[in-house]
């Protein structure tokens, strides 16, 4: 890429050709103070925090938009800039409620942190503005307006980011609001509580109602970086974590299959799980389950597997370490080992694609899945790429979330059509999921020199299950069936406890749940923040789970559980 050289304070730098001043900026260490600008967002230049000095320019310019060229001559900290950034912070604090004391974001706001950096220690101006009404509809999030500084970061992100368009602004001004679609209660809205307009907000206009009032200061928290484990797509998020304690769950930007970007299954929903935890063994005795010491409750099972005849059934909710454990039991054991989930169909030669292929697709093929539904995440890039032009084509008949952005609509019997459509595109891509029958695969085989193929595996972890040599298995009597439950999601151990039939059934689960009330052992297992291993994602990748937090006293890891059996028989 070409390069350009540039002043910034006196200091010598090399950018490059189409870089802002604050990105080249950044890019040499040097720091320009931003509010509505964000690494993940395009820029925008309303907030004019960021204003610099630039040579042979009449007036402060913005940095986020003032493109760099040979010879610029920059200054960011001159007595000028320092006054107008001062001059703009104190009408901002003037505006509304930004009283620091009483918000939950004190300790860790971007236009607090402003403040201080520009020794604000007073009003300058009167603050006669008129409270406006708080909206705490939504399930996880409240929107509180008194303290929004109208930086639009959360419609650029809600549109940007999650494709979604919920919000946008009325009136005009000082008078501005954020409001969600033609100005109805956030929780009665097309919102789908991704979160991104909360993890992008820099002050504390929307409130994560988990985490408000508690250890905001970044001195206070720790942050882990993990994989989320809610499904098959596995993106990269941050723990953010005191004590022992998750206090929410962040996306990593520019990181993982996502870019940040994360889906309400994996920023909020685990944290909301009610469910008691399974923290000791437990054995049925007289009809009741009642607790246990590891040795009698593997002793016990160890006896089982040892009569032989057993079937292990694993729902990919856990870790490739815990899969291959599991399966190396049974190849011990004898009886029967697979997979709770079916299999995806193979598509003999499709290349396969990755999920920032979806967003870069000029035409996108849904065949037997519902990405809105099942891999929410995917379901937003293909809206990204629809807000691009890209056109959606869909095959089958079922309910689909995609419908509302399809160009056409093909039953089964003209799937052979969708794919003549698509062969004619530069960039299609094509995603299917277990509902693609053997005649749309077939007929979508003929794009394989064509398109890219993102299967939507329907386990969180089902390509680390089938690289463990876990097949699909189907029900059936065994006089033992032991079942894998990991921290399955409440709606999925309803599922599961098809599994369980009359014989002795031992589950290994962190929860309890309908599958715990059937088994005669169960055997207790981390929570998703408590694990450390690896799975596999939709794309093939290997990706590291780290623990968040420490396992409550009782509970092993279910690999080490696994291999305890092991070696028992």
């Amino acid at each position: 890429m070409a390069t350009v050289n540039i002043t910034i304070n006196g200091q010598k730098i090399t950018a490059q050709t189409g870089q802002t001043i604050l990105q080249a900026a950044r890019a040499a260490g040097v720091d320009i103070p931003t509010l509505c600008e964000h690494p993940a967002l395009s820029a925008w230049g309303g907030c004019r925090m960021c204003l610099v000095e630039v040579a042979k320019q009449r007036t402060l310019q913005p940095a986020c938009t003032f493109p760099v060229s040979e010879g610029l001559e920059v200054w960011t900290e001159s007595e000028k800039v320092v006054k107008t950034r001062k001059f703009v912070l104190e009408l901002l604090f003037s505006e509304r409620n930004h009283y620091c004391m009483y918000c939950q974001m004190s300790g860790d706001c971007e236009l607090q942190d402003l403040a201080y950096r520009y020794q604000l220690d007073h009003w300058t101006y009167n603050r006669t503005y008129e409270p406006k009404p708080v909206d705490a509809t939504r399930s996880y999030f409240v929107y509180e307006p008194n303290r929004c500084i109208l930086c639009r970061r959360c419609v650029r992100a809600c549109s940007e980011i999650a494709a979604n368009h919920t919000l946008g602004l009325k009136f005009r001004g000082a008078n501005s609001m954020i409001i969600a679609d033609h100005d109805v209660p956030f929780g009665e809205s097309t919102c789908v509580e991704c979160g991104t307009c909360l993890q992008v907000c820099p002050t504390g206009a929307l409130i994560d109602r988990k985490s408000a009032y508690r250890y905001r200061h970044k001195g206070d928290v720790q942050k882990v970086a993990t994989t989320c484990m809610q499904c098959s797509v596995g993106c990269a998020v941050e723990a953010v974590t005191h004590d022992n304690l998750v206090l929410r769950v962040e996306g990593a930007w520019h990181q993982g299959p996502s870019g940040g970007l994360l889906c309400v299954d994996g920023r909020f929903r685990p944290l909301y799980d009610t469910r008691g935890r399974v923290t000791t063994p437990m054995v049925r005795r007289n009809g009741k389950l009642e607790p246990a010491s590891w040795d009698e409750a593997l002793g016990l099972v160890a006896g089982k597997l040892k009569a032989g005849g057993a079937l292990g059934v694993a729902a990919s909710c856990t870790t490739n370490e815990a899969l291959r454990a599991f399966a190396g039991l049974f190849a011990k054991a004898g009886g029967k080992a697979g997979r709770a989930e079916p299999a995806l169909p193979v598509i003999p030669g499709a290349r396969p694609a990755q999920v920032s292929d979806v967003a870069a697709a000029d035409l996108i093929v849904v065949a037997g899945a519902d990405p809105l539904e099942q891999n929410r995440v995917v379901g937003y890039f293909a809206k990204r790429a629809f807000d691009k032009g890209a056109r959606l084509l869909l095959i089958g008949d079922s309910p689909n979330g995609m419908a509302a952005y399809a160009h056409s609509v093909f039953p089964e019997d003209e799937a052979d059509k969708a794919a003549a459509m698509a062969a004619g595109a530069e960039k299609p891509v094509v995603i299917y999921g277990v509902g693609a029958s053997e005649k749309v695969c077939k007929a979508l085989s003929t794009l394989k020199d064509k398109a890219l193929f993102l299967g939507l595996e329907p386990g969180p972890n089902g390509r680390g299950a089938l690289q463990a040599g876990l097949a699909p298995v189907t029900a059936g009597t065994a006089p033992v069936v032991f079942l894998l439950a990991g921290d399955a999601p409440e709606v999925r151990t309803a599922e599961l406890a098809g599994w369980l039939n009359g014989g002795f059934n031992v589950v290994l689960a962190s929860r309890q749940s309908a599958l715990t009330d059937k088994a005669d052992v169960v055997l207790p297992a981390p929570i998703w923040a408590e694990q450390n291993g690896h799975v596999t994602n939709l794309e093939g990748k290997e990706l590291m789970v780290q623990a968040a937090v420490q396992m409550p006293a009782g509970v092993r890891s279910e690999a080490e559980v696994l291999q305890a059996l092991a070696s028992l028989l």
